[in-house]
């Protein structure tokens, strides 16, 4: 890899108009926001972009713009949410020409699970082909990858550097840092940031993020800077906004947070429905606890 990336990297939402279609020009205010908050890196086309929606030129415009936007400050990583190897290796081999750190990629999921040969095979083609390197995004339910299996891919192919590690059981994230100490581990667990980190996180990928990036930050911060008090009340407030947000339209709800902070009032695409009115009024609530409305911003810890 170019470098390692670490820390809090915020995975955007994708700038969809009413139409459905996506606004290319309000990628960058968002990249600004990110940064402006303190990210470390941002992702683009996960599954808080709504990226399993998105058609290869589409997938490409939204990573090019992305790029773009960023222009070397931060790393980019490129999500990848598709169900066949060849599918995969196309979207990768759009990307590999930008200046990207790395695929973002969940494992193949529809109605089946690979075996555990047929998952090594397809994160090795993957790597064969684009010769890029790839995180795992293990988040399908039916198509979880364990430990032990995400270990063994690791370390039979090398460019899958690490993984992005979902659900909320903290063990099996404490398994995978003990397994795979030598591989970039990150936190997607969004109701329990505070304690993955304390784990030794090496960052984090995950929707809460985009909705609070300030306040996310000044968690990573303090649990670095060994402000525990500071801590666990970051992550109160954080896990208050997450109980608001977390739902099938969790996508939507995201974007609505980050339309009270002040970025251009985006769409879900259909047919995903927009933040309801009892939704809006948590997230509200949640985000003034923040101290994020109003133009108040969380500091980061010194």
């Amino acid at each position: 890899m170019k470098a390692r990336p670490t820390g809090v990297i915020p995975p955007m939402t994708t700038p969809f108009r009413k139409d459905g279609e996506i606004d290319c020009k309000l990628v960058a205010p968002q990249v600004d926001w990110m940064i402006g908050a303190g990210a470390h890196g941002v992702a683009a086309g996960g599954s808080t972009g709504e990226g399993h929606t998105l058609d290869h030129e589409e997938y490409r415009d939204l990573m090019a713009a992305t790029v773009e936007a960023v222009n070397g400050r931060i790393p980019v990583i490129a999500g990848i949410i598709v169900d066949s190897t060849r599918d995969a290796i196309r979207r990768g081999k759009l990307v590999r020409d930008m200046n990207v750190a790395a695929l973002q990629v969940t494992p193949v999921h529809y109605l089946f699970k690979p075996d555990d040969e047929a998952m090594v095979a397809h994160f090795r083609a993957m790597t064969d082909e684009t010769g890029m390197p790839i995180i795992i995004y293990n988040v399908v339910p039916w198509s979880y990858l364990s430990p032990a299996l995400l270990t063994r891919i690791m370390t039979e192919v090398p460019l899958v550097v690490g993984v992005k590690q979902s659900a909320g059981d903290l063990k099996l994230f404490a398994d995978l840092m003990m397994m795979a100490p030598d591989k970039l581990i990150y936190s997607a667990v969004d109701a329990l940031m505070y304690p993955s980190y304390t784990l030794g996180a090496h960052g984090s990928i995950a929707a809460i993020l985009t909705a609070a990036p300030h306040a996310s930050v000044a968690l990573w911060d303090a649990v670095k800077a060994g402000d525990h008090p500071r801590a666990l009340d970051l992550h109160r407030k954080l896990l208050t906004l997450w109980n608001a947000i977390i739902a099938d339209n969790l996508p939507a709800c995201t974007r609505y947070a980050q339309t009270l902070q002040g970025l251009p009032k985006t769409y879900p695409r259909a047919p995903m429905p927009e933040a309801s009115p009892a939704q809006q009024a948590a997230t509200r609530k949640a985000l003034e606890a923040l101290g994020a409305l109003n133009g108040a911003r969380v500091e980061a810890a010194e």
